[in-house]
């Protein structure tokens, strides 16, 4: 390879963390983002408080730790990258900072939430409490909104939005 050829070949190597940045965050510069954002980082920090603090009548850290690497078989950094993601994944939807990337991560929690422990009590949630468990409604109305995050973005007024403006 000739020196000159090299020299073409180092822009396009060195842009590359830039675009996939801007793919990242790129948004359609919608408002209708907003609420999808807000409902559901108000739903899922609720579970992200339960499962780091204990607080909401959960289990904290070490319980959670507890359920995800001995029930679910987790291994720990998973089970700890799990917690702190939904946790903080919430906030970063609030100011929407992320949004395509806690999105889709939230799809992937919601749908392991299902195949690990909720698809066996069936798809209704357990509102008589006399059910073994709950079912997996909410899980479904939780990736919808997080799917819908993925394909627009965060919207007008987010981070996101501000970060690639003219771009």
């Amino acid at each position: 390879m000739t020196s000159q050829a090299t020299a073409q070949a180092v822009p396009a190597t060195t842009a590359a963390p830039s675009s996939l940045l801007h793919s990242l965050l790129r948004t359609d510069r919608g408002t209708h983002q907003l609420p999808v954002r807000v409902a559901l980082a108000a739903a899922m920090l609720p579970h992200g408080a339960q499962k780091a603090f204990g607080w909401f009548d959960g289990y904290g850290w070490d319980g959670t730790m507890g359920f995800l690497t001995g029930a679910i078989g987790m291994p720990a950094f998973v089970a700890g990258a799990l917690i702190l993601f939904e946790l903080l994944g919430p906030l970063f939807l609030l100011v929407g900072l992320g949004t395509r990337v806690v999105g889709a991560g939230f799809v992937a929690i919601m749908v392991g939430a299902i195949a690990t422990v909720h698809a066996e009590h069936g798809f209704f949630m357990n509102w008589s409490g006399t059910l073994a468990g709950e079912g997996y409604e909410y899980h479904i109305l939780a990736i919808g909104l997080a799917v819908a995050l993925v394909l627009a973005g965060g919207g007008r007024w987010s981070l996101d939005a501000r970060l690639t403006r003219g771009k």
